[in-house]
């Protein structure tokens, strides 16, 4: 399964992918393993979940942890899916805290750098990569301005708080592929040795169930634009195969109607994408409830699995 490098060395290991919604963590992990493991929304917080996605090549075996999007949370799922995101930088070999080319470092931005820092802060196995993401929207000149900018930030944060890391800054555009190979280099050199984990055919050790239901919540959030995205969550509730029910919860009545469409029309286009995507065999059912103040509530939360 498994073949050394040329200096006899088979890496593996574990690389948590952090920062802000919509910086490109989720459109990264897809660009480096090759596959659509996660889903993809402009709407901030559309990774719930921390999914997992595997890259694996003659030499190493990468294991690719996507995370929700560090914010101000307004909810209680707001606020479970910060602690999500900041359990997975616990005990990784690599930490990929991604920023924007295009857009000045900000208070969220310092924060997502400090939480990635003290994970890997003084441990000499464990490395920062700091990802300057989204360079196919900015020139040259306003990307090395804002490699400067991360470098100095991080200096700072390390000064004030005393502290060693090994720190590396890359250049990205995880839309177009540039710079991505290089930063999957980087990273696997800074692997420690150690075995595959998953089978090289792998990409995601995700549950089916889940799959489904994310990729359910991005054709609703594609198709029903601003309207609610934050108030969409999805669980398959029958897996009878073929057989599939998908439960969509919203938060209001009114909310209901945007989901269903005029004559049904918006489900019927998300479940015929969804089949497309998922399998054309599928018997597909998407059932609408309403519950109220669902995000805000822990039980709710609980069944959902946030």
């Amino acid at each position: 399964m498994t073949s050394p490098d040329e200096h006899g060395t088979f890496r593996s290991g574990f690389v948590t992918i952090v920062g802000r919604p919509n910086v490109g963590k989720s459109t990264l992990v897809n660009r480096l393993v090759g596959d659509k493991v996660t889903i993809v929304s402009s709407k901030p917080n559309t990774t719930r979940f921390q999914i997992r996605g595997i890259v694996s090549r003659p030499e190493a075996q990468v294991i690719l942890v996507d995370t929700p999007g560090l914010h101000k949370p307004k909810t209680t799922l707001g606020g479970r899916l910060n602690d999500s995101a900041l359990a997975a930088l616990a005990d990784v070999d690599v930490v990929v805290a991604i920023i924007e080319a295009g857009s000045a470092i900000g208070p969220g931005d310092t924060v997502v750098i400090e939480r990635a820092l003290d994970a890997v802060a003084g441990r000499t196995r464990s490395t920062l990569m700091v990802v300057v993401n989204k360079i196919d929207k900015s020139g040259p000149d306003h990307v090395a301005q804002q490699l400067l900018a991360a470098s100095n930030k991080v200096d700072e944060l390390l000064r004030s708080s005393g502290r060693t890391a090994r720190v590396d800054y890359f250049p990205l555009s995880a839309r177009t592929g540039k710079g991505a190979e290089e930063l999957l280099r980087h990273i696997i050199k800074a692997l420690p040795e150690g075995p595959a984990y998953y089978p090289t055919d792998v990409t995601t050790d995700s549950p089916e169930a889940i799959q489904l239901a994310e990729l359910v919540r991005e054709q609703l959030l594609g198709k029903t634009h601003d309207e609610l995205p934050h108030s969409i969550a999805c669980r398959v509730t029958e897996w009878e195969w073929p057989r599939v029910k998908v439960e969509i919860l919203v938060e209001r009545d009114s909310q209901k109607g945007i989901v269903i469409g005029k004559g049904g029309a918006v489900l019927h286009d998300v479940g015929v994408a969804v089949r497309e995507a998922f399998a054309a065999e599928m018997y597909l059912e998407l059932f609408v409830k309403v519950e109220k103040h669902w995000q805000r509530r822990d039980d709710a939360l609980d069944r959902l699995g946030y």
